[in-house]
């Protein structure tokens, strides 16, 4: 259970869905894993955010069964199912991977159950292979698909730093920030106005710099590190509506906590500054 917290379904706003799925990733491998290592670690996080004063999980935190499907179909089956479910009781709803593959799932749920959205992908990767290993649900090809959902306005990748070229064909240039561009601040307001009014998450734990990462099947050197990845997130919620997110791709590594504990803590962190009052934002507590 996420924070250890046995919440039941009726009395949590937020719903933790686990999805153990790792079929498709194309070097290391123990994203299955990662769901079970992200519970575990979080555990240990201390329940009262510093930042927004509050503790977040009075809301009320519900981890749903960990599902285990076996093969790409049964995945995208059940995952869009049980998110769709719990959307449709009123709930936030947080996916756990898991390869990448899983998004294409909960981002078609929220895109149905809201309307017009705006997908934000955090990664290393573009994922806009055509197919995989003849695969066309593969992790490497999750956004490709997304972009096929009809309410999905646009997605917009942050921290990309490796794909192929024939991947440039599929990309909407204006829609791309890659992770050599990201100096300063100003390209998290251009972030921002690339988004509409509400916005999915797709955080893929590589987007992360592999010093801080390495717990991930392709971990790339260059990447987001943890004040600037947590900054862009805090302004997207605060001048858009986030209707959902998952994070993917940890990979754990036996013996090594940190990446478990950063992955566990940054789902906590997201909430928390889903949740913190308005009128206590942008320094007016």
């Amino acid at each position: 259970m996420f924070l250890a917290m046995n919440c039941t379904l009726e009395k949590g706003q937020v719903v933790i869905l686990p999805v153990a799925f790792d079929k498709t990733t194309s070097y290391g491998k123990g994203t299955d894993k990662g769901p079970a290592a992200l519970l575990e670690a979080s555990k240990y996080i201390e329940l009262y955010d510093i930042e927004t004063d509050t503790e977040m999980c009075r809301a009320g935190i519900h981890t749903a069964p960990e599902l285990r499907p076996v093969t790409s179909e049964e995945m995208l089956k059940v995952t869009y199912e049980a998110v769709g479910q719990y959307i449709d009781q009123g709930k936030f709803v947080v996916t756990l991977g898991g390869e990448h593959s899983i998004s294409y799932a909960p981002i078609r749920a929220h895109a149905e159950k809201y309307g017009s959205l705006s997908v934000l992908q955090l990664d290393a990767h573009s994922d806009l292979h055509p197919a995989l290993g003849g695969n066309p649900y593969s992790h490497g090809s999750v956004m490709a698909r997304v972009k096929t959902i009809p309410e999905v306005e646009n997605v917009v990748a942050v921290g990309i730093r490796s794909m192929a070229e024939r991947e440039k064909e599929e990309m909407e240039k204006e829609d791309v920030f890659f992770a050599h561009q990201l100096d300063g601040e100003a390209w998290m307001d251009q972030v921002i106005d690339r988004l509409s009014d509400r916005v999915y998450l797709s955080f893929d734990v590589d987007a992360f710099d592999s010093s801080l990462m390495p717990s991930t099947g392709t971990p790339e050197p260059g990447g987001l590190f943890w004040n600037p990845a947590l900054k862009l997130l805090k302004k997207v919620i605060e001048k858009r509506s986030l209707v959902g997110f998952d994070v993917v791709e940890l990979s754990p590594i036996p013996g090594m906590h940190a990446p478990d504990y950063l992955a566990a803590k940054l789902v906590y962190k997201i909430l928390s500054y889903l949740f913190e009052p308005k009128d206590s934002r942008n320094g007016d507590r």
